[in-house]
């Protein structure tokens, strides 16, 4: 007979049986060189929990780093929750690391570690590469293989053109608890992965959106961090599946031809008991000086990126997504928070660096080092940074002094813009310098032009309800705004519900307002947003040269008095151009001459007063010929009708 977890080998004798933890590892000693010098980027293949067979026998091998700790063990609703009787056996080599083989662990098995600081102090910790937990409010980690079957491969061969600086890239930022809801008025209700993307993947190409931006989709305890606080940071949240179905959301994105970014925090994470913070009951994760190690904003705690094990859990997790979920970019929040020790903090809260300044050295190099690597392993991707500060290259390759990201957010235009469009119409020829402003330094980083969920929420209002006038001069102006934004040097960001003309703040516990469809006010918004999408991502003159100073051109900026602008954009190819005339006042213009450097027939290609979108009709219809004029400094003249509070957009008619 034999013995519990005792087997029969091929030549019929039998093994011993097996311990409840069975000395065990899947680290190289080149692995734990790596990860003690901040340079181990596939850390999740390691630590965690990983299901496979040893001496025959199916269980699972758990490996968790807690270098303060004086015991650890794996409980779970295999031991029943029992403390002692699994534990993990630490290294011979100092690294801090526990581990072993657990026999009989199967996938969907509940656990966590229950570890015992040097200090006496016990805890209950999740597995910090967990790659499934339970729903909030539960905090168990669960066994999960990732194993799947992409079927991507189409997408995977040609997105370095989709993911190009050279590409259009309009981006629609989504919540996916609150985009829609089952039951719109109930926060509990929730889709799963699967229902969201069959009304979500359609809507988005519908629109025209080149790529869907993901808040935070790691696991996460409180809903109203809206993902931002995480705690499972290898883990799909389970809010809505399984890591699988949202590979399967991934690929419909992919089979429709839109890429996947996703928000992603490196910055902070929160004090929840069963998370990061004083994992072993040191300060592992964190740094231990609070003037660095505590964001008094958030509530939360920051990794101390100078700890090379932390760095190479960060550089793991970047990693992970690219490489498990197919995901086409990282947006990396806060960088702002991340670089500066003086973040939100008032004098003598903080610690200069060593050279006396105010930023954090090793935050910056740990940055250099992941989009070093992002780019190296992944050279048809993007990472883009959420900074507000005017830190020099954030988007300028390393070898340059840059930080090295892909692209940048253009906060400084999107704060201006939003100040601008704000004033009523009266008074804008005072502030017409705000509006122009941006193109002084709008190439001197990868600018990607954001008006993102940060923008809706707090008492900031909507954004049509940031516009001044009556209902429908709020709406032309919001569309002037999209066509302001989509014309500008730069990709774009919009955040969910402002391609509707939302009228509330967005709030996490509620669907999108998508009754307002039933009014042509909102539904004009939408079919202009749907069509400058598709504008800017067929018109080579849009977004050839998006970060470079050739692909621009003022035609108009100092026309105060009818506060008019206009623009050319330009694409690579000789005559490969677009003007773009702004009106920022409800007054029409008739016969308004702009001077342009290109004679011949022009078409105007969109116009957001047209009756489509509830605009009041100043359109121009038919060829319009450029007559040989000089004026304003330009060889040829246009005669146009500029509409109110309006954006009409022409092209040169080839031959």
């Amino acid at each position: 007979m034999q013995t519990p977890n005792s087997h029969v080998t091929m030549t019929g004798v039998i093994n011993r049986p097996l311990q409840s933890v069975e000395p065990f590892s899947l680290f190289s000693s080149g692995d734990i060189a790596l990860f003690q010098a901040g340079s181990h980027y596939r850390l999740y293949e390691k630590f965690g929990a990983h299901t496979l067979e040893y001496e025959g026998v199916q269980g699972t091998y758990f490996a968790v780093w807690a270098p303060d700790a004086a015991f650890v063990a794996v409980m779970g609703d295999f031991n029943q929750w029992d403390h002692y009787s699994h534990t993990l056996l630490p290294r011979w080599d100092s690294s801090g690391i526990w581990e072993g083989f657990i026999p009989g662990v199967e996938a969907g098995c509940l656990y966590k570690y229950f570890i015992r600081a040097n200090s006496g102090e016990e805890l209950f910790k999740g597995d910090p590469f967990a790659t499934r937990w339970e729903v909030r409010p539960k905090t168990a980690s669960v066994v999960h293989p990732l194993d799947h079957t992409w079927h991507d491969k189409k997408w995977m061969q040609q997105r370095k053109k989709h993911n190009s600086l050279s590409s259009p890239f309009s981006v629609y930022e989504v919540h996916l608890g609150s985009w829609r809801r089952p039951d719109p008025n109930d926060e509990k209700s929730v889709y799963s992965y699967g229902e969201i993307a069959a009304m979500l993947v359609p809507y988005v190409k519908e629109m025209g959106f080149t790529h869907v931006e993901l808040m935070p989709v790691m696991e996460h305890p409180f809903d109203g961090s809206w993902g931002y606080q995480l705690t499972g940071y290898f883990a799909a949240t389970s809010r809505y599946g399984t890591p699988q179905d949202f590979m399967a959301m991934v690929e419909a994105f992919h089979a429709a031809g839109i890429g996947v970014i996703l928000d992603w925090v490196p910055s902070h994470f929160p004090h929840d008991a069963h998370g990061l913070y004083r994992f072993d009951g040191s300060h592992v994760y964190e740094y231990a000086d609070m003037r660095k190690g505590y964001h008094p904003d958030w509530n939360s705690y920051i990794f101390n990126y100078s700890r090379n094990e932390v760095r190479s859990f960060l550089l793991s997790n970047a990693i992970y997504w690219l490489d498990k979920f197919h995901i086409d970019g990282l947006r990396v929040d806060a960088v702002a928070s991340m670089i500066h020790l003086d973040y939100s903090r008032e004098r003598g809260a903080w610690e200069p660096n060593e050279l006396g300044g105010n930023e954090n050295l090793e935050a910056i190099s740990f940055l250099k080092k992941l989009n070093e690597t992002v780019y190296a392993l992944f050279p048809d991707v993007q990472t883009i940074a959420e900074d507000s500060t005017n830190h020099y290259g954030v988007s300028r390759p390393t070898f340059m002094g840059g930080l090295g990201f892909g692209m940048k957010w253009m906060m400084g235009w999107m704060n201006d813009t939003l100040d601008y469009f704000q004033k009523d119409p009266i008074h804008r020829k005072w502030y017409q310098n705000d509006l122009t402003f941006s193109l002084v330094y709008a190439f001197s980083e990868n600018y990607m032009l954001p008006l993102s969920h940060d923008e809706v929420v707090h008492g900031k209002s909507p954004l049509l309800y940031k516009m001044p006038g009556d209902d429908w001069q709020k709406c032309a102006n919001l569309r002037l705004l999209y066509g302001y934004m989509y014309t500008h040097p730069g990709t774009k960001l919009l955040f969910m519900g402002g391609e509707l003309g939302q009228t509330s703040e967005w709030n996490y516990k509620r669907e999108l307002d998508w009754h307002l469809l039933k009014h042509a006010t909102h539904k004009g918004i939408q079919d202009f947003v749907k069509d400058i999408n598709r504008l800017y991502r067929e018109s080579t003159a849009l977004y050839e040269q998006q970060f470079e100073g050739e692909g621009f051109e003022w035609m108009i900026v100092n026309d105060y008095d009818n506060c008019v602008l206009a623009y050319l954009r330009k694409g690579k190819a000789a005559g490969d151009v677009m003007l773009v005339v702004l009106n920022m006042t409800p007054v029409p213009r008739e016969q308004y001459p702009v001077g342009i450097p290109l004679g011949g027939v022009w078409e105007e290609v969109l116009n957001s007063d047209h009756p489509r979108y509830y605009g009041s009709g100043v359109i121009n219809t038919g060829p319009l010929q450029a007559a040989k004029q000089f004026y304003n400094g330009r060889e040829y003249t246009l005669s146009l009708r500029i509409p109110p509070l309006g954006v009409t957009i022409l092209k040169p008619v080839t031959a």
